[in-house]
């Protein structure tokens, strides 16, 4: 039986600052779980509802379930696991970075494109949203075991950097006329205001995805749909 104790704990992980406190962070879902388990993520406790024979799992009844989910519908896992700590990450390779990427989901599903191109690191600006929020969590389906996400100072870190940087806006060269260097970094903006000012002037390249469509329709893509297309473009043989 859960206590009120471990129900209000695993609340409390919803929050940033209790995440960075107690150095965990939950994952839901049967094949989250088990890919964050088989990458050799650590976890301090994992919960089911007899979906998972392990000695190891604590099992719970659906009611209980409902009581720590942090989703409208509850899966039948969910993991209590330890945030690795922050190793040296590569700069090998094309580099991913993100400039104040504040939906979750939008955030999961890059973490997922990265892990699917071989990017092994994803660099964020401070104001991007925390890759152990929950919603990120469940939206990487486990990727990100496999992909090292960094905050820090874009500005600084782009001064630094000898690398070709690439940047994404409305306005640029078309991507499918522009070869990506494969050692290049790819600065993406936020979903509202874009590549911040200040971001801006360090991107040595700006592109943009051409509208084929009506003028009068979408305004613009997502973070997320346009990583997708930025690089399978970056990745072509």
């Amino acid at each position: 039986m859960i206590t009120k104790n471990e129900i209000k704990r695993i609340k409390n992980l919803q929050q940033k600052k209790n995440r960075k406190e107690e150095g965990l962070f939950i994952a839901e879902g049967k094949k989250t779980v088990l890919d964050l388990l088989k990458s050799g993520c650590k976890a301090e406790v994992i919960y089911t509802v007899d979906e998972i024979q392990n000695s190891d799992f604590i099992s719970v009844t659906p009611k209980e379930m409902e009581r720590i989910t942090l989703l409208k519908s509850p899966s039948n896992v969910l993991g209590i696991f330890h945030i690795q700590n922050q190793k040296k990450h590569s700069q090998k390779g094309v580099m991913m970075v993100l400039d104040g990427v504040t939906d979750p989901g939008n955030l999961g599903t890059i973490i997922r494109l990265c892990d699917w191109f071989g990017i092994s690191t994803l660099i964020c600006s401070p104001n991007t949203v925390d890759c152990y929020n929950p919603k990120v969590v469940q939206a990487t389906m486990g990727s990100l075991s496999n992909v090292l996400c960094v905050y820090t100072d874009l500005i600084a870190f782009l001064k630094k950097s000898n690398k070709p940087i690439y940047g994404t806006f409305m306005e640029g060269d078309s991507v499918y006329d522009t070869s990506l260097d494969t050692e290049g970094i790819l600065v993406m903006g936020s979903e509202s205001h874009g590549i911040s000012k200040e971001v801006t002037k360090s991107i040595q390249h700006k592109l943009t995805i051409p509208r084929f469509g009506s003028a009068s329709g979408a305004e613009s893509l997502n973070v997320a749909l346009a990583a997708a297309i930025i690089l399978g473009q970056a990745f072509k043989p």
